[in-house]
């Protein structure tokens, strides 16, 4: 996911390069995916299908990747997880404020391991928010819409054991 995002892909940010490595595995698979495959994947519309297709397409993009791997830089194949796998299955997750245990990328590293979504901002599709202190906007927004909001040490209580 880090050397999908690190290409710079237009529109593609670290939750669609997240979905890729996940759901495509090898990066083999995301630059010979066809526009349509790429569509119908979670995160992936046809703006961001069109992008990528036209990013991989470009012989010159391929020719730095060649570069890259003769470097000696390479990705490694992501695991799928197995739907339905973890705690956080199915949900969609939002850090804010200060986190004092994780760094913000721990979090979402953490989310995704436990089978869910980090996102950045909090709708109407957010599962659960984890406020620390200095939560702002996204708490009050959270509050509003019902979704439920807890702190960091019970995001540990709940869910610390799978985290481990």
């Amino acid at each position: 996911a880090r050397f999908l995002f690190g290409l710079g892909i237009r529109h593609v940010g670290e939750a669609t390069a997240r979905t890729l490595a996940r759901e495509l595995s090898t990066l083999e698979a995301v630059m010979e995916e066809d526009l349509e495959t790429l569509e119908e994947l979670p995160d992936v519309g046809p703006i961001v299908a069109r992008s990528l297709r036209d990013f991989f397409d470009a012989q010159a993009n391929r020719d730095e990747i060649a570069a890259l791997r003769a470097a000696g830089i390479a990705p490694e194949p992501e695991e799928k997880p197995e739907i339905g796998d973890g705690p956080l299955a199915g949900m969609t997750v939002v850090f804010t404020g200060k986190l004092e245990r994780l760094s913000r990328g721990e979090a979402k590293e953490l989310a995704d391991r436990l089978g869910g979504k980090a996102a950045g901002s909090v709708s109407k599709k957010t599962s659960l928010v984890v406020a620390g202190p200095g939560a702002g906007g996204k708490r009050k927004k959270a509050e509003d819409l019902g979704v439920e909001v807890i702190d960091e040490e019970e995001f540990f209580r709940r869910y610390g054991e799978a985290a481990e």
